[in-house]
C-alpha cells in the first residue's frame, strides 16, 4: 500500500480546497469515515468541506465534526479533491458529488466494499477489510499520523457499527488489534457501542410493529415491506429500518431478511441480510446496488408491490440455487 499512501499524500498535499463525501443514508462506518479524513486534513491545516447529502441522525452526535456535515455544495464552491469514503460507486455519492462541476477533479476512493467499481482516479478498496475505518488506519498508520482520541472515536465507530459489535463474519484477531489500539488511543468503545447498536428512536416502535405484523416468509425468505405513508404515521423520516432486516435474518428458519422501505420520490429502498453460507451481494448487483457477502442493499422504482414481486422473487431463487452449490 505504500506507493498508492504516497499518491494519496500528494495529492492531499498539492489540494487547496477538498471536498470529502460518503454516502447516503449514512451508517455508522460512513460517518466515522468521513469526520476521520476531516480530522486528517484539519491537523494538516487543509481547507476541507464534508459532505453527506442525507441527515444525520442525532444518535450520532458524539462524532468530532458532525456538525460541520453538510448536505449540499453552494454555487460558488470549487474544489480541486475529492475523497469518497465508504462508497462501492460514485452514484453513492448523490447530490454533493452531482453538483461539482464537471470536469470532476482528482478522486480518491477509499472503500471495503467487494462490489466497489474503482470509480477513483486511486483506488483503495480492501475487500478483507471489516470497514473502511479499518483501511483508513492503515493508511493513517503509513503516514504515520497521531491518532488522537478524537481520530480513534472515529474509526473505533465504523469498526463497531459494521462489524455488530465484532460479531460478524470477517472479523479477525487483527480486527480486534485495530480496536484494541484504538480503545488505547482514546476511542470509548462504551460510548460508541451505546449511542450506535443499542439506541432507537422512539419512531423505531411503531414501524417494527407494522413492518413485523406485515411480514411474510416463503422458502427461506423472511421479508416486510412499509410504504411511505405507513412510514410517516409511524413518525420515521429516514429511510433506515432501524435494524428491522436484521432481525428478520436471525430468525432461526430464515436464510435471509429484505425490508423494502418506500421514500418520498416513490423509490424503494431495500435491505438485504444473511447468515453463512448464503450471499446477499450477488442479488443486490443484479438489481443495480451492491454491498457485502451478508449485507446489501439497492434502489428500484416504484410502486411498491411490483418492486416486492420482483425482490422476493429474486431472493427465493437465489436461497434455491445457493442451497444447491
Amino acid at each position: 500500500m505504500k506507493t498508492t499512501t504516497k499518491v494519496i499524500q500528494d495529492a492531499v498535499m498539492g489540494a487547496e480546497r477538498i471536498a470529502v463525501i460518503t454516502h447516503i443514508g449514512p451508517d455508522g462506518d460512513a460517518l466515522g469515515s468521513l469526520t476521520a479524513v476531516g480530522l486528517y486534513l484539519r491537523s494538516l491545516s487543509k481547507s476541507a468541506t464534508l459532505f453527506c447529502e442525507s441527515s444525520i441522525s442525532r444518535r450520532f452526535d458524539f462524532l468530532p465534526l458532525i456538525n460541520s456535515v453538510r448536505q449540499d455544495v453552494l454555487t460558488d464552491s470549487e474544489y480541486d479533491l475529492i475523497i469518497a469514503v465508504d462508497c462501492g460507486d460514485a452514484e453513492r455519492m448523490g447530490q454533493p458529488f452531482t453538483d461539482i462541476p464537471e470536469p470532476k477533479p482528482f478522486i480518491i476512493n477509499i472503500d471495503h466494499h467487494i462490489s466497489n467499481t474503482k470509480f477513483g482516479d486511486v483506488n483503495v478498496v480492501g475487500k478483507t477489510a471489516v470497514s473502511a475505518t479499518e483501511v483508513l488506519f492503515e493508511i493513517f498508520n503509513e503516514l504515520e499520523v497521531t491518532f488522537t482520541s478524537e481520530l480513534a472515536t472515529s474509526l473505533l465507530t465504523g469498526l463497531v457499527t459494521d462489524t455488530l459489535a465484532f460479531r460478524t463474519v470477517g472479523v479477525t484477531g487483527n480486527t480486534l488489534k485495530i480496536a484494541g489500539a484504538l480503545v488505547d488511543a482514546g476511542g470509548d468503545l462504551s460510548v460508541i457501542t451505546m449511542q450506535t447498536m443499542m439506541l432507537k428512536k422512539p419512531s423505531t416502535l411503531p414501524l417494527w410493529k407494522t413492518g413485523i405484523n406485515k411480514a411474510k416468509f416463503v422458502d427461506g425468505v423472511y421479508w416486510t415491506s412499509i410504504s411511505k405513508k405507513e412510514r410517516k404515521k409511524a413518525n420515521h423520516h429516514a429511510l433506515s429500518s432501524d435494524g428491522l432486516v436484521n432481525f428478520l435474518s436471525n430468525l432461526e428458519d430464515a436464510a435471509l431478511g429484505v425490508v423494502l422501505v418506500e421514500a418520498d420520490s416513490g423509490m424503494i429502498h431495500v435491505s438485504f441480510r444473511c447468515r453463512p453460507p448464503f450471499n446477499v451481494s450477488e442479488i443486490a448487483l443484479n438489481l443495480g446496488g451492491g454491498g457485502h457477502v451478508l449485507a446489501a442493499g439497492c434502489k428500484l422504482p416504484g410502486p411498491l408491490v411490483k418492486a416486492e414481486k420482483l425482490v422476493v422473487e429474486m431472493s427465493r431463487d437465489a436461497v434455491l440455487q445457493q442451497m444447491q452449490d
